[in-house]
């Protein structure tokens, strides 16, 4: 279902949150490091440049992802498998859990979050940030194109409605575990340039399951249909195109006995 070239289109912006989610951490020096949903890998690899005398292990549903991810592997000390979030058990405690926009496509994502926090060496943290805009026109105009009459019987359950919780919830959850908890939110004005850039953004993510759902000339019809609706939507400026960009941040510190 991934394409990583598709998915490296705005490479930069789609690399902010992360960076500026481990950049929170602050002065930590993590020595087991555990990225759940690694993607292309070029975002762990920094990971294990951060902190060289860590261990990293990474992994991804994606085979395609995990495939060039690979190039970013380091004997030893960063490694990339295929391998699903909701099922992974670490060999013994890590220091540093990293999830970076993975938990949105993950249901009952709650239910990972008290293994999660087990799976933490005393003082080690959860870190993870996940998109915060399915109110947003890009994905209210996604949804109600799904459930039109032309689409619905193929469609009307690939796209969820809202499947992450607000800064506030989560912070509710991973302290009631026991954790102190930093959670917030942003909004980034992103100015996108090209033709039909926030199409081409979201064909990289929550397009993904409507596209490998339909044969490619249905898949093109849509495609047509949706960019319609997101022209009118995010219009073209001189300087580009504005797409409004919530994301929600959460580091939950398992305490220390």
């Amino acid at each position: 279902m991934w394409d990583p070239a598709q998915y490296g289109v705005y490479g930069d912006e789609r690399a902010r949150p992360f960076t500026e989610l481990v950049a929170r951490l602050g002065p930590v020096e993590p020595r087991h490091v555990a990225d759940l949903g690694c993607g292309s890998g070029e975002l762990t690899a920094t990971l294990a440049r951060r902190w060289p005398r860590a261990v990293v292990e990474a992994l991804d549903s994606s085979p395609e992802m995990i495939d060039a991810a690979r190039a970013h592997a380091i004997p030893g000390r960063l490694g990339f498998r295929v391998g699903d979030v909701a099922a992974w058990r670490p060999e013994r405690p890590v220091d540093l859990i990293v999830s970076n926009a993975v938990l949105q496509w993950v249901p009952g994502h709650l239910d990972l979050l008290p293994r999660w926090i087990d799976a933490l060496a005393p003082g080690g943290r959860l870190a993870f940030q996940v998109p915060g805009n399915f109110g947003a026109p890009s994905h209210v105009l996604l949804r109600e194109l799904c459930r039109s009459p032309r689409w619905r019987d193929r469609l009307a359950g690939t796209v969820r409605d809202d499947p992450v919780l607000d800064p506030a919830g989560y912070l509710d959850r991973l302290a009631r575990l026991g954790c102190s908890v930093d959670a917030w939110e942003t909004t980034y004005m992103q100015v996108l340039t090209g033709d039909d850039p926030v199409l081409e953004w979201v064909k990289g993510t929550a397009l993904r399951p409507v596209l490998s759902a339909l044969p490619p000339d249905e898949a093109g019809e849509f495609l047509a249909a949706y960019r319609d609706r997101l022209r009118d939507a995010y219009p073209a400026r001189p300087y580009g195109t504005v797409f409004p960009f919530r994301r929600v941040f959460v580091i939950a510190a398992r305490h220390a006995p």
